[in-house]
């Protein structure tokens, strides 16, 4: 079947063999969950307690990515995973070994990853610790050499997002500020950087507001460039009378000058719903982290982390997730 082409994406590549559902019939949704979540058990390696909130890109005609797995110890590693068809995964037994010269670059433990592509490797950043949380910044080009770089922020920071092309000449990030252990607040800024080393020009692109996003809010995949600015999947959360309750949604940023926020969807996309999102360590968690893009049909699977347990896929249209923002922008 010819594939249509997708007028909103206007920067990409083209990944044929990308996990992909069609909607059901009966879903009115912008987004729709695959029928095989969720597709990383949390038993995948048998000293996993949990493996989710993780990093998927395309790799070598295939899927490569980084995972959060919380060991039987409960000690947090990143591992490196590779897959056929993005949906089957086969995880390293060992954690990644990072590689580096100087001793003060620090890695102590890793969670949260994302995996962005720019120009000629690919960059990993994830929430490291040193003397607190803060953005931990890597780079590799096969998915088995892993080099260390400086930590972009101090502490406290989260949820360090690399937007795939330099903006303006320069790197740029999306992170959130925020305090020690499990806070309750937070909003996501831009920062930017001429060499990944030193980063600055700190502007604040959206807070948290009343409703599902009231308490804080992180970004999640890597931003996905369009026609009418780039698209944004983050991550909100929602103080309920039992906890945090993590839902997803999205917004359109400028293309130039991405703290300037052109819309934000008032609903959220996908909410903890099924079973598997709200039962697990962490009970009411949808929480974003990846997102494989086809340029040619503007097809999206979206891989998020579910209860802190184990890993799930959405897939969604680009061009009705930007007419969902625009039309519900608020």
């Amino acid at each position: 079947m010819k594939r249509a082409p997708s007028p909103m994406v206007v920067k990409g590549e083209a990944i044929p063999n990308i996990p992909w559902e069609e909607k059901p019939a009966e879903c009115s949704a912008a987004v729709w969950r695959s029928s095989l979540n969720p597709i990383v058990p949390r038993d995948l390696l048998p000293n996993s307690n949990s493996i989710f909130n993780s990093a998927v890109v395309k790799f070598k005609g295939e899927f490569a990515g980084v995972f959060r797995m919380d060991a039987t110890t409960r000690f947090q590693n990143l591992m490196k995973g590779s897959s056929s068809d993005g949906i089957r995964w086969k995880l390293d037994p060992e954690p990644i070994k990072f590689i580096s010269n100087t001793p003060e670059r620090y890695y102590s433990t890793g969670y949260d990853p994302r995996v962005c592509w720019i120009e000629d490797r690919y960059y990993v950043t994830w929430c490291n610790q040193y003397h607190g949380p803060t953005i931990g910044v890597a780079w590799t080009r096969d998915f088995e050499k892993f080099h260390l770089l400086e930590n972009a922020f101090l502490p406290f920071n989260r949820n360090g997002v690399l937007f795939p092309r330099r903006i303006r000449g320069k790197y740029a990030m999306l992170s959130r500020p925020s305090g020690p252990g499990h806070n309750t607040f937070g909003s996501i800024f831009y920062s930017e950087s001429p060499d990944m080393t030193y980063w600055g020009k700190h502007r604040l692109v959206m807070e948290p507001r009343s409703g599902w996003d009231s308490a804080k809010i992180g970004a999640g995949p890597t931003p996905i460039e369009t026609k009418e600015g780039w698209l944004m999947i983050y991550h909100g959360v929602l103080i309920s009378c039992s906890g945090f309750v993590y839902s997803a949604g999205a917004a359109l940023l400028n293309l130039d000058e991405p703290w300037k926020v052109i819309a934000r969807a008032k609903p959220y996309l996908w909410s903890p719903q099924r079973l598997y999102e709200c039962v697990g360590d962490t009970p009411n968690v949808v929480f974003p982290c990846a997102a494989l893009c086809d340029a040619p049909t503007g097809r999206l699977a979206i891989y998020y982390g579910c209860a802190d347990t184990c890993i799930g896929l959405a897939f969604a249209q680009v061009d009705e997730l930007v007419d969902f923002v625009k039309k519900n922008a608020g």
